[in-house]
């Protein structure tokens, strides 16, 4: 009966430990109606959006997302800001969970990002990331936490939809860039080759009181021929 009461009460304590540890989800939309993912339950807070990047965080983790075709004024500062934490992010050792790559970081390294000044955590000790990627529906994923379980849960759990077109204003933008940096390239060298220097050359000259031939022959003396 004793051996029989302990392994009842070791039975029930595995439960109650199990209870305590186990964590349920629940699942959001990383863009609306479109791609979600599973995150903590009843203690995920969204934080914002931060010029295009979305932040949630939790007691343990962060989570931040971006799409690109989401916002079809590309001139923002949130690809960068996303780009320099992955950048980060893979400083770190790298790993396989579940068939996923995992960089292990410092929780301290991660809140250095600017991106994450618009919350306030304190994190400590070693954080598991796992950064992902999809083309078709143009999402950026980063979890991180400091339970590579949990980031590996929350990895398998996306689910991506594609609700913005492959072209987009976004294309139009990036050409209307391009262009006009191409006209002021082209009004640069025009003015390059037309102006007239020897008009520059008298005026500065009037203005100075230099003679500038003289001026540079004497430097030559100095430093040799200028190429001028």
């Amino acid at each position: 009966m004793i051996i029989i009461g302990i392994i009842l009460l070791i039975i029930v304590a595995g439960a109650i430990f199990v209870i305590l540890t186990s964590v349920n989800y629940d699942r959001i939309d990383i863009t609306p109606n479109g791609t979600t993912i599973e995150v903590p339950a009843e203690q995920t807070k969204y934080d914002g959006n931060f010029e295009g990047a979305k932040i949630w965080h939790w007691n343990n983790g962060i989570l931040v997302t971006y799409n690109s075709h989401e916002d079809p004024n590309f001139i923002k500062v949130s690809e960068l800001g996303f780009n320099t934490l992955n950048e980060v992010v893979k400083k770190g050792e790298k790993q396989n969970i579940d068939g996923f790559t995992c960089y292990v970081i410092n929780a301290d390294d991660l809140l250095e990002i600017h991106i994450f000044d618009i919350i306030k955590v304190n994190y400590n000790g070693k954080f598991y990331c796992i950064p992902l990627t999809n083309e078709t529906t143009h999402d950026n994923i980063l979890i991180c936490c400091n339970n590579k379980d949990m980031a590996a849960h929350m990895a398998k759990s996306v689910e991506y939809k594609n609700i913005y077109p492959n072209s987009t204003g976004l294309d139009a933008a990036l050409s209307s860039v391009e262009n006009m940096t191409g006209d002021l390239q082209s009004k640069a060298n025009d003015y390059a080759n037309n102006a007239n220097l020897s008009k520059v050359k008298s005026s500065v000259e009037q203005e100075t009181g230099v003679n500038l031939d003289n001026a540079k022959n004497t430097i030559e003396k100095y430093t040799g021929k200028l190429p001028i």
